[in-house]
């Protein structure tokens, strides 16, 4: 993993929301949303999509919200290792039947799969408030209580240390010979094959660290906004996933983050000053990146070091 970038992007989220208080909870939520697409482009390297890991964000979700009304957990860092593990094992079990299939059929079955968990968390109403959604109570950390305020201040910056140490565990990942298998995947999956290393186990693997990705995001995200609805496993949400890792680039581990943070602010600061165009505004600015930085925003250093030094 490259330090420097990860500090640099570090260190600027962290300091914006000392000048300008607001974007603290912008942040948080997008980040969120960046550990989930994180796990949306480890398929990508495959070439698989998946329209449907909005499943996983909502499973990290509710997870974290059960544990807190039904089992009476109010440790936030408990709160999340449960998401990470409904997710995960979620992953596991759905994977085994996913990691059969492949281009549109892998996607369009992973949508499935979201629709029916959400259609199950909109109608449970018993179990799952229906509609309505499950409210989380403000956690704890490591036995500290905090009012509200000053808990967003903790989960913020505890989130820059799980991105950090998320980082590097997933580039490690990816420097491991399971993780130079998926990328091998996209390009000849037969050889793979034909060397004795299964395809099926390498994206099984995959899949279940972007299931546990997308419920620790989703774990975080629960917890921020306070409350859990059903909507966060809709199609929409997957799309949007899928959005946010192509927009930040699959170049790097820290393309979704960028991707999420960038998105976030543009839809936010279009919706404050432009509410009535802010539609257009986001749309025009995907398409500016999607023609002039189809390797994301993650790639436009590299692009503009390359153009200096042909230049020279």
């Amino acid at each position: 993993m490259r330090i420097l970038p990860t500090l640099l992007f570090l260190a600027i989220v962290a300091a914006l929301p000392i000048a300008v208080p607001w974007l603290q909870f912008v942040f948080t939520l997008a980040l969120a949303h960046g550990l989930a697409a994180l796990g949306v482009a480890l398929l990508l390297r495959a070439g698989l999509i998946s329209l449907g890991h909005a499943t996983y964000y909502a499973l990290g979700a509710y997870a974290a919200a059960f544990l807190s009304r039904s089992v009476g957990v109010t440790d936030f860092f408990v709160l999340i290792a449960g998401g990470i593990l409904v997710a995960a094992a979620a992953g596991v079990l759905i994977g085994l039947f996913m990691v059969r299939y492949r281009s549109i059929f892998f996607g369009m079955l992973n949508l499935a799969v979201s629709m029916i968990l959400f259609a199950f968390l909109a109608k449970f109403y018993g179990l799952t408030g229906g509609t309505d959604g499950i409210r989380v109570s403000t956690p704890t950390v490591f036995g500290a209580a905090f009012d509200r305020k000053t808990f967003g201040d903790v989960l913020f910056y505890s989130l820059l240390v799980i991105i950090a140490l998320v980082t590097f565990g997933v580039t490690r990942y990816l420097r491991s010979p399971m993780g130079e298998a998926l990328s091998a995947v996209h390009t000849n999956e037969v050889r793979l094959e034909y060397l004795g290393i299964s395809v099926n186990r390498v994206l099984l693997s995959a899949y279940t660290l972007s299931a546990a990705l997308a419920g620790l995001g989703g774990a975080i995200g629960g917890i921020a906004i306070g409350h859990v609805v059903p909507e966060m496993a809709y199609w929409t949400g997957s799309g949007h996933l899928v959005l946010v890792a192509v927009l930040g680039g699959i170049g790097g581990v820290l393309g979704p983050l960028i991707g999420s943070v960038f998105l976030e602010l543009v839809h936010t600061l279009a919706a404050g000053y432009a509410s009535d165009v802010w539609n257009l505004i986001v749309g025009v600015t995907l398409l500016f990146v999607i023609f002039f930085l189809p390797q994301g925003l993650y790639g436009l250093p590299a692009r503009l070091f390359g153009r200096k030094e042909a230049a020279k």
